[in-house]
This record gives structure tokens, sequence and C-alpha cells, in this order.
């Protein structure tokens, strides 16, 4: 193999320029050209490519956000927009293709695998739904910011005597919601895998308020629901106090985190090693701290899941 590319698509996340750091220095290590794509796969069907080089990938590991920027694109998803990507690629003399990203991203990678074209994966993504994988890169960044505002926040809850809701990303993944609000002491926190009851919710708040506790902390996961909405239903039920902050796309920004700068490290670094083997339809995950693969196939088809014992916990511990 002579020449590959690679490519981020989707939502950013802190993390990702480890990866393409490390995909392009192990690509250099073994005499690889390395061709990288701007604007995920819109730039793969529109020729948007530069030859990278040590120096390209210099200084970005400390970054946010991804240096070869991100978009989506529906017309990669037709036949005829992939039939350009595919051409492109042949045009270009690319022989493998490594994408970083989520599910959306894999489901491209995917329809490239089966017109017959080599691709691997990397997992990186703040919700950290997806499937095969303990941690997905950005995951561990966007929590840290979300504790750092939470802290923040109750610091003002307490000098007010209020209730927060504080509404964190999770469209379908809970895992956002669930590591924070366990590791913030949170009342309550609301995630799109379980139904809670909004009267038990009340009943833990009024219960907190008797015995003199002086504020109350809600996560909620935006899947579940409107943060604004949820705080004025916590209101009218309580009698309490009640603020509304939705963190948004804060929690997407800000340099990655050691353990997100060393995932990206390994997962790019290993996506080459599989390329160099021969692999295609594959991503790079991590279980029990060891790195392993799972067929894209299979990735695409299944959801991750939440951890049940850690949602039972935060219940347990916020009597």
């Amino acid at each position: 193999m002579k020449k590959i590319a690679v490519l981020t698509s989707g939502g950013d996340a802190p993390g990702m320029n480890a990866a393409i750091r490390a995909v392009v220095r192990k690509s250099i290590y073994h005499n690889i050209e390395v061709v990288g794509i701007k604007y995920g796969f819109h730039g793969l069907m529109n020729n948007l490519m530069e030859e990278m080089e040590l120096g390209t990938v210099g200084d970005i590991i400390q970054r946010g956000g991804t240096k070869l920027y991100s978009a989506r694109s529906k017309e990669f998803l037709t036949e005829e927009g992939q039939l350009k990507a595919m051409n492109n690629l042949a045009k270009n003399g690319i022989e493998g293709l490594i994408v970083i990203g989520g599910d959306g991203s894999f489901r491209g990678a995917q329809a490239l695998v089966e017109k017959g074209f080599p691709c691997l994966c990397v997992p990186a993504t703040i919700d950290n739904d997806i499937a095969g994988t303990d941690s997905t890169i950005g995951f561990d960044t966007a929590l840290n910011t979300i504790i750092d505002a939470i802290d923040k926040i109750r610091d003002t809850a307490t000098s007010h005597e209020r209730t927060y809701v504080i509404e964190v990303m999770g469209r379908d993944a809970g895992d956002l919601a669930l590591w924070s609000g366990l590791a913030a002491g949170a009342e309550s926190i609301l995630i799109p895998e379980q139904e809670d009851d909004f009267n038990e919710v009340v009943e833990r708040l009024k219960r907190g308020h008797n015995r003199g506790k002086k504020h109350s902390i809600i996560i909620l996961a935006e899947g579940v629901g409107s943060g604004i909405e949820y705080g004025e239903r916590i209101e009218k039920a309580t009698k309490l106090e009640t603020r509304v902050t939705v963190l948004g796309h804060i929690q997407r920004g800000g340099s990655p985190t050691v353990t997100d700068r060393v995932l990206g490290s390994r997962f790019g670094a290993k996506s080459v090693d599989l390329m160099l083997k021969g692999e295609k339809g594959k991503m790079v995950g991590l279980e029990n701290n060891q790195l392993v693969t799972h067929d894209l196939s299979e990735v695409v088809t299944k959801k991750s899941t939440v951890n049940l014992n850690m949602y039972k916990l935060s219940k347990e511990l916020s009597i």
C-alpha cells in the first residue's frame, strides 16, 4: 500500500486532531503517502484534498475540533454521490480510507466498503454512543466540560437556594448525562434509555428541601425533552425557585483531555496497522483498556447500551 486518505465527518469531538496526527505520522513512518480530505464526505465528492506531511499535523494534538474540518452531506447518501467519491479516490491513487467520526460517518464508510473500497473507522463522538467500544474520542473531554459547568452552577444554586435543571447533549444516548450526573452528585438524572417517574423526581426534591437541603441539581439529556419545559414543570410541582441551563455546543469544544489525546493517538495508529494488514470494513475500539476491532457491518446495526448499574447507583446515592 502506497497511499491512503483520512477524513473527519459528522459532529466534531476533542481528540480528533490527535487521531489525525497519529494516522499521518504512523503512515509516514511506514513510507505511506497520506492525503487529508477536507469537510468529510462532502470534500471527498468534491475532491477537496491536500497532501499531509509531518509538519502538517504539528502542534495540533492539543487543539479541539478537527484540522480537516467537518460537514454533513445528504448527497453522499445517494448512489450518484457515492460513485463520485469512488471516482475521486481512484483518480487520486488512494488505496484505502480512514474515517474518523460517529455512526452516520460509519454508515458512509460502510457504503464504500460494499462497493469494494477498503475503509477503516475510528469512533469519535462526545455522545459515546458507538457499539463495540467502551469509550469514544471526545467523550472524556465533554464530561469534564460539563462537570466544570455544573460545579460553577452549583455555587450559584447554593447562594440563591435554587433548583437547577441542566440540559446536556445526548439525543439517543444518555452517557453524558449519566456520567456527569453521577460525578456531580446530581439529585436526578434523566436519560433516553430509562423512563423516569416525574412524581418520583418531585418527591426527591421535596424530601431534600424538607430536611434542609438548600439546592438541587437535575441533569437532563436532550433526548428526554426540553430542559426549559422540564424546569417549568418542576417549579410548578414543587413551588421551588427553578432555573434552567442548556449547555449546548460548548460541550463539543475545548482542548482534549489526556485521556482523549491518548485514545485518539492509539486509535489512529491502530487503524494504520490494520490498513497495512489489508483489513477493511473494520472499526477500532477499546474494551477493558485493550484495543479491539469489530466488523463495521455489525457496529452500524447495533445500538450502544447505557450502564444500568451506574444508573441504579445514581439513584441510591441521591436519596
